[in-house]
């Protein structure tokens, strides 16, 4: 059982690194889909949106705003998704040996099973740091006096739960766990499954270990990327919505719950809304997916001297 809990903790460290690797390079594309995705967004398209983000608000208070919830997401959520992950699929692969079979004969519906599990955990855990994310990403977008103008990632989670109440902290959780458990589902499932079909197809050298194994990483991650933004999309923006309202002192707001955001965004503006965004939230997930997962894979291998995928 230590053993066992040391090595899930193990892979959960690794993922949390890897992850804020990955969220230093992508939080630019982060704060450009929340503030398309939210309510009042007049941006044309992503370029546009950071053309205007960056000359408003700058580099640092513009397009790196909440950079510091996104690290925090990535101990809460990434750990999580990806190690537990890992460790699922390492357990899954060692039960195969013991029973004789080949370490990989794991179906692709059960891989997808152990991402939704992953994603789910992590992202309820991690929902407190992603409400800081939304809100600090989409927080120069709105008029002055209605900016919260949270300090840092700290000042935003203390805020929230003394205005709101601790269960303020998990608005639009059912959103943002639905959304990471399709999400987590594809990019971890579909991941795994092309890179062990693509190993064995001589495209990518001897058992896929052409260049380190990274154009097959980044092949496998760019395919699955896709699958999980289509699939995830509509419920980034009613997570986003959600999680970017402004919550009167009554406990008043736009938004219901996550059904009435749905129908109230479709009514409004049409079911395509579902999917604003969905460029810059693509061109975040999957150079995210590619640097996380590729990080992960490798450190992994030095320190246990397996793969984590």
């Amino acid at each position: 059982m230590t053993a066992a809990a040391g090595a899930l903790l193990i892979k959960m460290v690794i993922a949390a690194f890897s992850g804020m690797g990955a969220a230093t390079v992508c939080h630019p594309l982060d704060v450009i889909r929340v503030q398309m995705q939210t309510e009042g967004s007049t941006y044309s398209g992503a370029v546009d949106a950071a053309k205007g983000i960056y000359k408003k608000d700058g580099v640092k208070d513009g397009l790196y705003a909440g950079v510091s919830a996104a690290y925090l997401r990535q101990w809460l959520y990434g750990s999580c998704r990806i190690g537990i992950y890992a460790y699922l699929l390492e357990n899954a692969q060692n039960a195969n040996i013991k029973a004789g079979l080949d370490k990989n004969a794991i179906t692709l519906p059960t891989k997808m099973l152990f991402g939704l599990t992953s994603g789910g955990i992590g992202s309820f855990v991690g929902t407190p740091s992603e409400l800081a994310l939304v809100r600090m990403s989409n927080d120069k977008k709105l008029p002055p006096d209605q900016r919260r103008n949270y300090k840092g990632v700290g000042d935003a989670i203390s805020t929230i739960a003394k205005d709101e109440g601790v269960t303020g902290l998990f608005t639009g959780a059912p959103a943002t766990v639905l959304r990471a458990c399709l999400l987590s589902a594809c990019a971890m499932g579909i991941t795994s499954e092309i890179k062990l079909r693509l190993s064995g197809s001589g495209h990518f050298g001897v058992d896929g270990k052409l260049w380190g194994g990274v154009p097959l990483l980044f092949v496998a991650t760019l395919v699955s990327s896709f699958a999980a933004n289509t699939v995830a999309n509509p419920f980034d923006v009613v997570k986003s919505r959600m999680q970017g309202q402004k919550v009167g002192k009554d406990g008043s707001a736009q938004y219901n719950s996550m059904l009435d955001c749905f129908l109230q965004t479709v009514g409004n503006e049409g079911v395509l809304k579902l999917w604003s965004g969905f460029v810059p939230a693509f061109l975040k997930l999957a150079p995210y997916t590619v640097i996380s997962l590729t990080l992960t894979d490798k450190i992994t291998k030095i320190i246990t001297g397996k793969e984590a995928l």
